[in-house]
């Protein structure tokens, strides 16, 4: 299963208590104070990782607390610093203050870290509160509380080849034929409710990471259907492939259907419109649906890619021409 937005009640850990303690040993009876100071308390911090590649796993918590610094010791020992809690998020992740809605950090790159809530400080050790009229203060300090925040986090995937088409265009079905993933498939739309991400192998060691994206609609721009949810994952794939249904069956004209994802990619950013992008003629089966991609490839003037997930056929060379958008010979 994948999840891609969650909100986590995050608190770092709390300072360690001051000490209020006197030297005391042989012939040393009312030795100085010695109280040493409490330690600082742990430190939440999200990290981009690599092994990482859905936010199903954090969402399972509502909460998460850092480690409790350890109170000072005697002869002047400082106590020990809470432990840091270190969350692993997948590469992509956006981290978002969920009150005030602002960008906290990008997580954008592997290892990337983000410390979003600070441990306690420490309390002082009644060592710090000697002066000359106070020599043997009977005063130290607590800890004070780590810092609370809840957070929204965002995963935009990274994939190399994103999935784009209408709704029933067979992007899941060409995903489950060649990767592993389990993306479910019906004949209806928005089956793809959340992305699916799958890792195709291309000859004998190239790989390609491809994610199947929720299916657009016309006015998908503007929010219409998943449009939102669907649009802030296609930003972060490296190229484009664009499915078209040329089945006899296909609810929209395969023209049609392209120049309505063209037109919604268009109105979101130029940057997502010039993205590197091929045309897959899918569920191309029979020759009334090879007629139909001969039409598409005359109505856009370029050159359409044949396909049948269903059948297998003309699978590899789709993943080839995707790979070589990818990384150019």
């Amino acid at each position: 299963m994948f999840r891609d937005e969650i909100v986590l009640e995050l608190t770092a850990g709390r300072g360690g208590d001051g000490l209020l303690s006197f030297h005391r040993e042989r012939g040393v009876p009312k030795g100085g104070p010695d109280g040493g100071d409490g330690g600082r308390g742990g430190h939440i911090v999200l990290r981009a990782s690599e092994d990482v590649n859905s936010l199903l796993r954090l969402g399972r918590r509502k909460g998460y607390s850092g480690g409790t610094g350890q109170p000072g010791g005697v002869q002047k020992k400082t106590g020990r610093d809470g432990v840091d809690l270190v969350l692993d998020v997948p590469v992509g992740t956006q981290v978002f203050d969920a009150e005030r809605e602002n960008l906290l950090r990008d997580l954008d790159t592997p290892g990337l870290e983000l410390v979003v809530c600070k441990g306690g400080t420490g309390g002082r050790g009644n060592l710090h509160f000697t002066n000359a009229v106070r020599q043997a203060p009977r005063i130290a300090k607590t800890g004070r509380d780590g810092e609370s925040r809840r957070v929204r986090l965002v995963q935009k995937i990274f994939a190399e080849v994103g999935l784009i088409g209408l709704p029933n265009a067979g992007k899941s079905t060409f995903l489950s034929r060649v990767t592993a993933a389990t993306p479910k498939i019906a004949a209806y739309p928005f089956t793809t409710l959340v992305p699916q991400v799958g890792i195709a192998t291309i000859g004998d060691y190239d790989t390609l990471c491809i994610a199947d994206l929720p299916g657009l609609i016309e006015g998908a721009s503007e929010g219409q259907g998943l449009g939102h949810q669907f649009l802030k994952h296609v930003e972060r794939c490296g190229a484009l492939m664009q499915l078209v249904d040329v089945s006899a069956s296909a609810d929209v004209e395969p023209a049609e259907a392209w120049r309505i994802i063209d037109h919604e990619l268009k109105e979101t950013s130029t940057e997502l419109h010039s993205k590197p992008r091929i045309t897959v003629a899918s569920k191309c089966e029979d020759s009334a649906a090879e007629a139909r991609a001969v039409e598409l490839e005359e109505a856009l003037g370029s050159a359409v890619l044949r396909m049948s997930a269903a059948t297998g056929s003309g699978l590899d060379p789709v993943l080839e021409a995707a790979r070589n958008l990818v990384r150019p010979a």
